[in-house]
């Protein structure tokens, strides 16, 4: 209500001038709690620790800035494709949601100009700045509520710098992809997929497990045996938007490992 006072006062005046400044040319608005914008910011390399041993870091805010994010994602694509079904929102939302994305994001915004981070190595480094925007949605959910977060994403965040189009006509064929890789990594790989005829269900819905050398990497449902195995490949490499490039590759190969001690 007060915003169009506040708004000058606080970025011209007061110690904190510089930050509130920042915050309403990224997002639009003045916190109410600026400290929480702070912390968004500490990576968990440069986090401050307090006289009883506690690290402050951005790591909590990030965790429920991720849920926001998911929530608000999930609400805007049930509204946008009231004819989908969940797999294909599912794999949407993953996609607006990825690390990737997250970057991209937090880098047009200007976020990463304002991470405060001793982190070294390029693999970390691709990481922070989507942590600090998780982290940042965080702080405005707990600063200015559900509501308004929800408001802030979608009107004008996702508005301006998602392009729902270009990430729908991006490829799909997960299971092709992780096909290739395998045989790429000199990896065996199986589909297994069965289907339920339940007496419940108007039509069979299938279940699909993928296996790597052996192990079950993912799984998928669909109501059809193809569905069922994209959603299976798609969940191996959710967390990237399931793309499947040297980092990713490596972090699979650790994990494969890792199963088969």
């Amino acid at each position: 209500m007060f915003d169009f006072i506040l708004r000058p006062l606080r970025r011209r005046f007061g110690k904190d001038r510089a930050f509130y400044a920042a915050i309403d040319d990224m997002f639009g608005f003045i916190p109410h709690n600026i400290e929480l914008y702070k912390l968004a910011l500490i990576h968990k390399s440069a986090s401050i620790v307090l006289d009883d041993g506690r690290h402050i870091n951005n790591e909590r805010l990030e965790f429920l800035g991720d849920a926001v994010i998911e929530s608000v994602t999930s609400d805007y694509l049930f509204i946008e494709f009231p004819e989908k079904d969940e797999g294909f929102m599912t794999q949407l939302r993953s996609k607006i949601v990825s690390r990737q994305s997250l970057n991209r994001i937090a880098s047009k915004l200007g976020l990463d100009g304002y991470v405060i981070s001793n982190a070294v190595g390029n693999t970390t480094q691709k990481h922070i700045f989507g942590d600090a925007f998780e982290a940042m949605m965080g702080a405005i959910y707990l600063d200015q509520g559900y509501d308004f977060v929800n408001r802030l994403l979608i009107n004008k965040i996702f508005k301006k710098y998602l392009s729902i189009d270009d990430i729908l006509r991006s490829e799909t064929d997960f299971k092709s992809r992780l096909i290739e890789w395998c045989q790429k990594n000199h990896y065996t790989i199986e589909f297994r997929t069965d289907s339920d005829h339940s007496a419940n269900m108007s039509r069979p819905m299938f279940h699909s497990t993928v296996f790597v050398d052996g192990i079950a990497v993912g799984h998928g449902i669909g109501d059809s045996k193809k569905m069922a195995e994209q959603n299976a490949a798609f969940s191996v490499s959710q967390d990237s938007a399931a793309v499947i490039d040297d980092e990713n590759s490596a972090r699979m190969l650790d994990a494969i490992d890792r199963m088969s001690n």
